[in-house]
């Protein structure tokens, strides 16, 4: 809701204020502005609209986290780097239903703007794994499936990360035998 900028400046005038109130021995009120420049510090790290839309995502609220997404207007200039990579992911999974090449531009430049989270990363390169295999760039898609493997530390996408292979596998057996003719022998 609030630009970057604006809520640092916020930030510094709680502190100050705050200040202010423990100069002139007002306690509480200098706690109280203290935990309010830390709400928009906190804010400024962790845009309010990504993770209104991170909770329509949960709820598998489509529609909602579309809404929510559309509301920041200028991403570059609105939301720090991190911001900006999470922003994009969301965009790849919002578009990855319709459009993959469109999912697909959302999910590099979230790569390249860099996730905070090592098992969000492995969910954008096994979702550009995925995107890579059903447009036929099977080595593409085994590097960025064995990177999301490494990035998945604690387990959370092995389930889907052993489908995928299973399915490269199995789009890989036809093509082996691809040129035999009936008696065994290739042409």
């Amino acid at each position: 809701m609030f630009n970057k900028n604006f809520k640092i400046v916020l930030f510094t005038l709680a502190i100050a204020y705050a200040i202010y109130q423990f100069t002139e021995s007002y306690i509480g009120n200098g706690i109280m502005f203290i935990f309010i420049g830390l709400i928009f510090l906190f804010l400024y790290f962790k845009n309010e609209l990504i993770l209104l839309a991170f909770l329509k995502l949960r709820k598998q609220d489509f529609e909602g986290t579309e809404r929510w997404l559309n509301k920041i207007k200028n991403p570059k200039t609105a939301l720090t780097q991190k911001q900006q990579g999470y922003y994009n992911f969301l965009k790849g999974i919002m578009v990855s239903q319709t459009n993959m090449t469109a999912a697909e531009k959302f999910f590099k430049n979230a790569v390249s703007l860099g996730l905070s989270m090592d098992h969000d990363m492995a969910m954008a390169k096994l979702n550009l794994a995925g995107i890579a295999f059903t447009k036929r760039r099977k080595q593409e898609a085994q590097r960025l499936l064995k990177e999301a493997q490494t990035l998945d530390k604690r387990d959370m996408l092995s389930e889907q990360i052993r489908m995928m292979k299973q399915q490269m596998k199995k789009a890989s057996i036809p093509n082996q035998h691809y040129g035999q003719t009936r008696g065994g022998r290739r042409r």
